[in-house]
């Protein structure tokens, strides 16, 4: 028993001292964005390098858990805006201002999960097996986007009647939805074209269509 229990203060331990990484790592993110390297966060951690690889392998490692507690959050911020009590265009709406005020808010977290440095930079030429050399943002950020579009996906088949073939209709939708945010979004936030009501409604005018024609699931919770 006192194994077990030696065991589990272990855990406790390693997993409250990856939240402390994670928070350093973030602070290091909001000042550099893209270009915050392994260097960086080992330092504002008060570590080496190696023991930050020791919890997280490798930069990819690190990005996937950053995107992670990011994607968390978002996603947490997306089911209230889904779940608010107002009529559909609302929620739409609610749901596109959502992602965009998020993205607004803390740009430089948003370009390192989307658009990171190439991880050379952090790389001597006398370490060019650093695990950072060659870091993929497509291989990484992929599998992000691929999440959030998973989720709407759900959300819309708990929700929306769209007739045969629902769920996967809404699943193409979650997708696609989730590709035309990040697509505008990334767009929006470099050149600011327009204020972020002006898009919003742009882009629920475009949803519009066939979502305000379909009824609500029987049983479901409505949209």
């Amino acid at each position: 028993m006192e194994t077990a229990r030696s065991a589990e203060r272990q855990r406790t331990a390693a997993e409250s001292r990856r939240r402390e990484l994670l928070e350093a790592a973030d602070r290091v993110v909001l000042r550099d964005g893209p270009h915050a390297s392994m260097n960086a966060i080992a330092a504002e951690a008060g570590i080496t390098k190696p023991i930050l690889y020791r919890h997280f392998g490798d930069k990819g490692g690190l990005y996937r858990a950053l995107a992670t507690r990011h994607t968390d959050a978002l996603l947490s911020a997306l089911r209230a805006a889904l779940d608010a009590p107002a009529d559909r265009r609302r929620r739409v709406e609610s749901t596109l201002e959502t992602y965009l005020a998020a993205i607004e808010a803390r740009p430089q977290v948003y370009r390192f999960l989307m658009h990171p440095a190439d991880g050379a930079a952090d790389a001597s030429p006398a370490d060019a097996s650093s695990a950072e050399q060659g870091f993929d943002v497509g291989r990484h950020s992929a599998p992000l986007l691929r999440r959030l579009g998973e989720e709407l996906g759900r959300v819309i088949a708990e929700r929306v009647d769209l007739g045969p073939d629902s769920e996967r209709t809404a699943r193409i939708w979650g997708h696609g939805i989730v590709g035309m945010m990040h697509a505008a979004g990334d767009w929006w936030l470099g050149d600011r074209p327009c204020s972020r009501e002006q898009l919003v409604r742009a882009l629920a005018d475009l949803l519009w269509g066939r979502l305000a024609e379909a009824g609500d699931l029987r049983g479901g919770p409505g949209f």
